[in-house]
This record gives C-alpha cells, sequence and structure tokens, in this order.
C-alpha cells in the first residue's frame, strides 16, 4: 500500500512539472523556442520564425501631397533624414535637388527628355507640367549634404545588405514601382536623353523600408501617407531589382 501511494506521489509530481514546463514554453516567443530533451520525453519547439513581424523602425511619416505631387523621392529622403536628427523639410529638399534641364521633346515619334540619373525629370510640382523622378545618385548627392561622411549608397547590393541596416534600427530609402510590384513591359517606355536611351516608367516611386519579416515588407509611404504600410516581400522586391536595386541610408 505504502509502495502504492509513493508511485501515485510521484506520478502526480511528473504531471505537474510536464504541465509547467509546457506552459512556460507556450508563455515564450516562438523565435525561443527550440527541442528540449527531457529524460522520458521531449518537448518539441520550433526553432524559426515564420512569419513573425520584426521590430519596426519609428521613422517619421511625412506626406508629399498636396505639394509635391511628384516629390516621393525628396520626401522619403526627408524622412530618412529627420530620423537620423537632421531636420529639413521636404519642401527645402526639393529646391536643392539637382534637376535636368532638359526640356521634353517628341520628334518624329521619338521622346527626348531628361535622365533620372543626372537629377530630378521635368516638374516635382504639378502633373499638369512633363516630369518623371530621379535616380539614387542625385538623392545620395543631396543626402550628404545634411550628413556628410554618413550617407551609404547600397544600390546595386543585395537584400541582404538592405536588411543588415534595418536589423540595426536604420531605415532604408528604396525606389520601388508605385503598385509595390513588377511593373509590366507595356508600361515602360524609351527616350533619349543627352548621355543616351534609357528605359524608364511612370510607375516609379519611394518610400522609407521601415522592416521586414518572411513574408512581407514594411515602409513609410509618403504618397498614400501610411506609416509602415505592408506589402508582399516577393513582389517588392521583384520591383526594386526591376529598378536597379536602389538604396540609401545613413550610418552613425
Amino acid at each position: 500500500m505504502k509502495l502504492l501511494m509513493q508511485l501515485l506521489f510521484y506520478g502526480f509530481v511528473v504531471i505537474l512539472a510536464v504541465t509547467f514546463l509546457y506552459m512556460e514554453w507556450n508563455e515564450q516567443p516562438v523565435i525561443a523556442r527550440k527541442v528540449f530533451p527531457t529524460g522520458y520525453y521531449k518537448i518539441v519547439m520550433d526553432q524559426t520564425v515564420e512569419n513573425e513581424p520584426r521590430q519596426l523602425i519609428d521613422a517619421p511619416l511625412i506626406k508629399q501631397l498636396p505639394e509635391l505631387p511628384r516629390g516621393c523621392e525628396v520626401t522619403s529622403l526627408a524622412m530618412l533624414l529627420a530620423h537620423a536628427g537632421a531636420h529639413v523639410d521636404k519642401m527645402t529638399l526639393a529646391k536643392q535637388l539637382k534637376k535636368d534641364p532638359t526640356p521634353m521633346k517628341i520628334v518624329n515619334g521619338k521622346i527626348y527628355f531628361g535622365n533620372p540619373n543626372t537629377g530630378f525629370v521635368g516638374s516635382l510640382y504639378s502633373y499638369k507640367k512633363p516630369g518623371l523622378g530621379v535616380y539614387h545618385k542625385p538623392i545620395a548627392d543631396l543626402a550628404e549634404k545634411y550628413l556628410p561622411g554618413r550617407i551609404k549608397d547600397l544600390s546595386g547590393t543585395s537584400f541582404d545588405t538592405v536588411t543588415d541596416y534595418l536589423d540595426k534600427g536604420r531605415p532604408v530609402w528604396v525606389i520601388v514601382s508605385s503598385t509595390y510590384k513588377k511593373v509590366p513591359d507595356t508600361e515602360w517606355v524609351t527616350w533619349e536623353t543627352r548621355s543616351g536611351a534609357i528605359r524608364v516608367t511612370k510607375k516609379e516611386h519611394a518610400v522609407l523600408l521601415t522592416g521586414y519579416e518572411k513574408d512581407n515588407v514594411f515602409f513609410n509611404d509618403p504618397l498614400t501617407g501610411r506609416k509602415n504600410a505592408k506589402a508582399p516581400k516577393r513582389d517588392f522586391l521583384e520591383a526594386w531589382h526591376q529598378f536597379g536595386s536602389q538604396a540609401i541610408t545613413y550610418v552613425d
């Protein structure tokens, strides 16, 4: 009888221990779960995060509208600089941004216009005038005026390099499409510039990346006015690569 009572007692203790361990495991973040051997049994815990959002960067949200219908690039830059502590308004950046003054003209069906690699093409301030946008180099050059020696132009690198900076708490300025997905070939045109032909699309857009997870990316969008907006990562990266993987951030 005494032996039976001891067995029942120890059995009860084991059940309590297992229950306690399970409850402790269930309350832990998924990222911390592993496989722990526990003698006669194992508690199986996830070793990877499937789709758990990482810490999102709290970068200031600045809207481009109504003053800058085509000012997504300088407005996203204003957000990046504000996060770094260099406060400058979007209108000042728009004025200081290098421009390509080439006027738009069409001769025998061929378009002649500016090059966004050289400076902003067309009008930032009105859709009633011809315009397009600007790419990373003029933006990085302008950013250098406010954070000398601290701007990192990551253009042409891998997204892993971009996420390395996001992990360090640094938002990243990027060029993507206004739909956050690959732009169809039918929406691209080729025009002549002073430095040669260039293929462009009016779907070009700039946002400020603030985080990522397995299946999604997060960003401040100056056009929609959404802070930490979310888009499928696969689609977003296809568009980002389509525009040459343009990306800019800053260091201490």
